[in-house]
């Protein structure tokens, strides 16, 4: 069948959580569980539709082959996720990375890409397609992956679904000591909403306009620089934030929720100026 490439990035929904407060159980992600590789793969709805979906089809639920014990829980779990079919037109059934076989951490023989989403929705290990007619409501679909707050007396949840808009300062490194003089800030930036429209640096007083460096894309990172003097020698705090062009605006502190999903707030690197 024909196949199809592209960039995309895959973001852990965990990423960044050990900077909630307080303190929140489960991995303890800081910056990095985030990356972007080049993906080929036949189109999933390709496949769908030479299986001939009938009409009372609603979602497409996704089967891979790892499984575990979940507290509470009888006997093993398979990792499971769902799809809408009106969210599923962009997904690839990959079997390519960056040119290469799908290497077995990334999800070998076969890994489901869906582009702009957090990486849970990416099955990897995928032994099963199956098309469903009501919701479904498995482990990893209804109790994790969730957006959880208390809202006043109420409780609130939202489903994690595409990435939010977000950058990431990649140089200097955070202790790094900066002589004074023109120094380059670097990074990258993206959102599962729209491409990047622009980021902004600020050193120590106003916000500055970096440059976006090659095409925008709404599923694939946006790489950026800044070059800049800071002209008083000590500590000094640099913060980065993105807008996409659906007016999207990184926040300063992202909501707390139970679990500790999409935390965006405005990275910060501490450095020292010589």
């Amino acid at each position: 069948m024909p196949s199809q490439t592209f960039f995309a990035t895959l973001e852990c929904a965990g990423n960044g959580r050990t900077n909630f407060d307080p303190p929140i159980p489960g991995e303890k992600w800081a910056f990095g569980a985030v990356s972007t590789a080049e993906w080929t793969g036949v189109p999933l709805m390709a496949v769908l539709d030479r299986a001939s979906i009938e009409s009372s089809a609603s979602e497409v639920l996704f089967r891979g082959a790892d499984r575990g014990t979940i507290e509470g829980s009888l006997g093993t779990i398979p990792f499971e996720r769902s799809l809408r079919l009106d969210e599923a037109g962009e997904a690839i059934l990959a079997d390519v990375m960056n040119g290469e076989p799908l290497p077995i951490h990334h999800g070998f023989p076969l890994r489901l890409i869906v582009p702009s989403w957090y990486a849970v929705a990416s099955v990897k290990w995928l032994t099963d397609i199956e098309l469903i007619e009501q919701p479904f409501v498995g482990h990893y679909q209804t109790e994790k992956y969730w957006y959880e707050w208390a809202r006043g007396s109420e409780d609130a949840r939202e489903p994690v679904t595409r990435m939010r808009v977000r950058a990431l300062i990649t140089e200097p490194n955070q202790g790094s000591e900066i002589e004074r003089v023109d120094i380059t800030i670097r990074g990258v930036a993206w959102s599962g909403v729209a491409p990047i429209e622009r980021v902004e640096v600020n050193t120590g007083g106003a916000w500055h306009q970096a440059s976006l460096i090659g095409e925008p894309s709404r599923q694939a990172w946006q790489r950026w620089e800044l070059v800049t003097r800071i002209n008083s020698s000590g500590p000094a705090l640099l913060r980065a934030r993105a807008i996409d062009c659906a007016g999207r605006v990184q926040p300063d502190h992202a909501e707390w929720n139970r679990l500790g999903y999409g935390n965006n707030s405005i990275h910060e690197v501490a450095i020292r100026v010589v």
